[in-house]
């Protein structure tokens, strides 16, 4: 049987949700590598600071576009997210040292 999910994308039924490609905490982790405010990635994401504080506090979750606005800003800024484990997902700045 097929469903379609809340945003008109098929999936078969009882699937397992999507993996989550942001957490919380690694957007607090890409912001501190990259030595941005709640502010700074507000303005290069174009996602309201509110948005970014409860999302980071885990007062809701990121909808997918929301999430695909905050990695692309943290990519143009140098973060590069990399899949560790075979499942979990971890960060590095691409930035060279100077």
């Amino acid at each position: 049987m097929v469903d379609i999910d809340q945003y008109g994308q098929r999936a078969a039924m009882g699937q397992p949700k999507a993996m989550i490609l942001l957490s919380p905490s690694l957007c607090r982790a890409a912001r501190g590598l990259l030595d941005w405010t709640q502010a700074d990635l507000a303005e290069r994401s174009g996602v309201s600071r509110s948005t970014i504080r409860d999302y980071e506090g885990n007062r809701h979750e990121a909808h997918r576009a929301t999430e695909a606005q905050l990695r692309l800003a943290f990519e143009e800024g140098g973060i590069t997210f990399i899949k560790v484990d075979g499942e979990k997902i971890g960060i590095c700045s691409g930035k060279a040292e100077e």
